[in-house]
Order: C-alpha cells, then sequence, then structure tokens
C-alpha cells in the first residue's frame, strides 16, 4: 500500500501540475497500481533508490507518476520514452522485475456509461477513474528491461568532449562516427536547427 491516502496523492499532484484533471487521476492511479504488483509500498523511503520508472508520453498522467513513485528525471529515475501511449513501466532493480502498466481505450467509454448524468467529460472521468477497479483502467504485463550501469541513478562516469561542437557529454550518450566522439546532435539526432549568426 501506498503511504498516503488517494486524496492526499490528488492534492500533491495538483500542486505539481498546477490543476487536477482526468489524466492526473489515472497517473496516479496508474502508479499506485504498478508499486502493488511490485510489492513496493514505500517507493519515497526505504525503496527509494530500488525504482526506475520509464513513462511514455507528455501527457497529465505523467506529472502524477512521479508524485506517486518519487521518481525524477533529475534523479535519473524517471525516463521518458516517447511512445505516444499512455503507459509506464515500473521497474524494481533490486528484484530485477519490471511490469508494464497501460491504460485501457475504452476507459472513458467506461465513465461515460458509469456517469451519464455528469455533462462535464472532465468530472466525469475523474469521478469514474477514481472509482474504477484496476482491471477496468488498465492491462498490466511482466517485462525484462535492459538497464546498463550508465542507466542506474547515481551512475558516476567520464565526461567526454564532443570533436564537432566541443559540447561536453555525460553518461555514455557519446556516438563513435569514423573513429571521432560525437555528441548526438553532431552525429544526426539533432532536435534543433541553429540559426546562423
Amino acid at each position: 500500500m501506498p503511504l498516503k491516502t488517494f486524496d492526499e496523492y490528488v492534492a500533491l499532484a495538483e500542486q505539481a501540475h498546477g490543476h487536477i484533471c482526468a489524466g492526473q487521476i489515472l497517473g496516479l492511479r496508474m502508479a499506485i497500481y504498478g508499486l502493488n504488483l511490485l510489492d513496493l509500498d514505500d517507493p519515497l523511503g526505504k525503496h527509494r533508490k530500488r525504482l526506475v520508472t520509464f513513462i511514455e508520453i507528455d501527457r497529465c498522467a505523467t506529472d502524477a507518476i512521479p508524485v506517486v513513485t518519487g521518481c525524477r528525471l533529475g534523479k535519473r529515475a524517471l525516463k521518458f520514452r516517447d511512445f505516444g501511449k499512455v503507459a509506464a513501466t515500473f521497474c524494481d532493480l533490486e528484484a530485477d522485475r519490471a511490469v508494464r502498466v497501460v491504460a485501457l481505450e475504452d476507459s472513458k467509454q467506461r465513465a461515460r456509461e458509469m456517469f451519464p448524468e455528469i455533462a462535464d467529460k472532465n468530472t466525469q472521468q475523474m469521478r469514474a477513474y477514481r472509482e474504477l477497479p484496476d482491471a477496468a483502467l488498465f492491462t498490466a504485463e511482466w517485462v525484462r528491461v535492459k538497464l546498463g550501469p550508465e542507466e542506474f541513478p547515481g551512475y558516476k562516469a567520464a565526461r567526454v568532449v564532443c570533436a564537432e561542437c566541443g559540447e561536453g557529454i555525460n553518461f555514455k550518450r557519446e556516438v563513435v562516427r569514423d573513429g571521432r566522439l560525437l555528441c548526438k546532435a553532431c552525429a544526426g539526432e539533432r532536435y534543433y536547427t541553429p540559426i546562423p549568426s
């Protein structure tokens, strides 16, 4: 069981996200479900260093998941993979096991069926997402996640410098191309286009 009540998590999620919405409720439920499946009852305390979470979408649910898990990008315990899916994988590093939890597509329809008298869709979904059982909101599958040591929280390694742009590269994110160490941007994976001065 998580250490906080659901309403305490809702208040924390609202503070983190700036408002509360159906996506936040869904994210909280997803994280609680994942932790329960892993039998991790203290993600912010005794289980703090054994949990890594992968999130697959950059929407409201994603802001709620760290509220429950304690996983953060800056602590290297939250990993973002942009698959465009309302899904997260919760990895117990100590037990070497992981569970991927995916929101079911029909949850919005279930909310309409449960509360047809509520006209506002967000309110309707928030109420349903609080009350529906986990099996009505999510599928879960046990998965294997291979993490190299450079992916773990607290990993330390030598910093290298890109032979092209001269910027520093951490955590073995460099690319070797024609015998040269390059950052991912100089190796062709740039998400931005420099504007000449």
